[in-house]
């Protein structure tokens, strides 16, 4: 996401913008870096006594799509790692983004002229209460813990230090109201279309996570103000997400319940995906997803997903969806390429989306490292481009006969590499996102070049 090509631009003479010349122009460059330590070598490696904190997340999700609402409970399961005792755990509550009385409302800059609109008079003034409703914190047998909210983020204080090598549970319950994303803005929300009374949903950062805590700075619990990136460590995913049952669902992970919640004929579509490797799969057709869409089914299903290993998690759910997939060779492994779009999509997403995807996973994987996880997916969400663990959601829309320019079909694959890369760099190569956003852009972005030009010769990138 963003606007990538600045990211390059910035990244070469970001140290001597940030960093001025103090006399000598000519010193050498390793006077200005950190002394190496037992974590960290000179080389850039991780040092003999390096280590990372762990979190892992059960979580049980139902989305309320006739009130445009999330409620959540988790276990959080806390590995200390560090050698340091622990006295409090800091946690992100970006969710709290939305909330009335945010800081990102305070520190936005606009005015008012003669073409403002009646919608941008409207949002100079905070009228969504979207922040987190927090309806416990617990320990792992249920007794209440204490803690403290700081806007968007939450501190809570441990009855016992949490000593090197320990490991600590505990539980929160949540709700909160889904923001409007085209009129609120925000990376995470829902897209309502008119036409079908319908919803499209993008849901990330929905959940209280941990806050990264390291060597070289503690706990990193800078305030997100919406336009930051993030700092998470790894763990395991356990999610059930309930929703409609007329819903499709995609997210981060293993789909480990197919046979539960998909029809038989369209279960064998998705188990013929996992061998196809020239061409996608369609799992639903268009023609599926246009008959969901009168209809607003009372039922639920629940869909379950594991992941192994990731940063983060986010979902996506529609009753619109068209799915589609592809079995992708990495290395001696198979991966699925996936996507996820409305019938307003078509016809520019059935014809790339999924075999940009493939083409991204295989290119970043020879030009960098293996992809290691099972499934990669595109969403098709309006003037949108963000990325999490295997989930991006992409921008790309043709106009409503279905014509496009080609200006539109480069911008949208263009967006789909960028954002399938960032798997790479941010997802799997960790980084410090709210520290060093230049860092996992400036990367991806040098790959993401390679990546369009292998896909077509002259490939107009920018």
């Amino acid at each position: 996401m963003k606007n990538a090509l600045i990211a390059v631009i910035i990244a070469l003479p970001l140290f001597s913008l940030a960093q001025p010349f103090r006399g000598d122009r000519f010193k050498q460059l390793e006077e200005e870096l950190p002394t190496p330590n037992t974590y960290r070598t000179a080389s850039g490696a991780p040092g003999h006594q390096y280590w990372q904190q762990r979190a892992d997340y059960v979580m049980n999700i139902e989305l309320k799509d006739e009130t445009q609402e999330i409620f959540g409970t988790e276990v959080i399961t806390y590995t200390n790692n560090s050698p340091d005792a622990l006295d409090y755990l800091w946690l992100q509550l970006d969710q709290n983004g939305m909330a009335k009385t945010s800081d990102s409302y305070k520190t936005r800059q606009t005015s008012i002229d003669s073409k403002m609109s009646y919608k941008g008079i409207v949002n100079l003034e905070p009228w969504f209460d979207g922040g987190f409703k927090l309806d416990y914190v617990k320990d792992a047998v249920g007794k209440d813990l204490h803690y403290v909210v700081n806007k968007t983020m939450m501190r809570i204080d441990l009855p016992q230090a949490l000593r090197a090598g320990g490991t600590y549970s505990f539980k929160i319950k949540w709700h909160y109201n889904i923001n409007d994303r085209m009129k609120l803005g925000g990376r995470s929300g829902y897209e309502y279309f008119e036409d079908d009374k319908n919803y499209l949903y993008t849901i990330a950062q929905f959940y209280p996570r941990m806050c990264a805590y390291m060597d070289y700075q503690g706990w990193q619990h800078k305030q997100f103000l919406g336009a930051g990136e993030f700092t998470l460590d790894f763990g395991n995913f356990d999610v059930s997400i309930t929703v409609p049952s007329d819903h499709v669902v995609g997210a981060t992970g293993d789909f480990v319940n197919p046979g539960e919640v998909l029809a038989s004929a369209n279960l064998k579509k998705y188990n013929q995906a996992k061998s196809s490797y020239d061409e996608p799969v369609i799992i639903f057709n268009e023609q599926e997803a246009r008959d969901r869409e009168p209809n607003r089914a009372t039922a639920t299903k629940t869909w379950k997903f594991r992941a192994t290993n990731v940063r983060d998690f986010a979902f996506s759910t529609s009753r619109k969806f068209i799915w589609d997939a592809m079995a992708v060779k990495i290395g001696d492994r198979t991966t699925m390429a996936m996507s996820l779009y409305p019938k307003e999509g078509n016809p520019l997403w059935e014809q790339y989306s999924t075999k940009v995807v493939a083409h991204t996973l295989r290119t970043y994987s020879k030009f960098t490292v293996d992809y290691p996880y099972p499934v990669a997916y595109s969403v098709h969400a309006n003037d949108i481009g963000m990325e999490y663990p295997m989930m991006c959601f992409n921008y790309g829309r043709p106009e409503k006969d279905g014509t496009y320019s080609q200006n539109l079909k480069y911008g949208m694959i263009g967006v789909i590499i960028h954002e399938v890369g960032h798997n790479f760099f941010p997802m799997i190569i960790n980084s410090d996102e709210r520290q060093w956003t230049w860092m996992d852009e400036g990367l991806n972005t040098f790959c993401q070049f390679l990546t369009e030009q292998e896909l077509e010769r002259n490939y107009p990138s920018r």
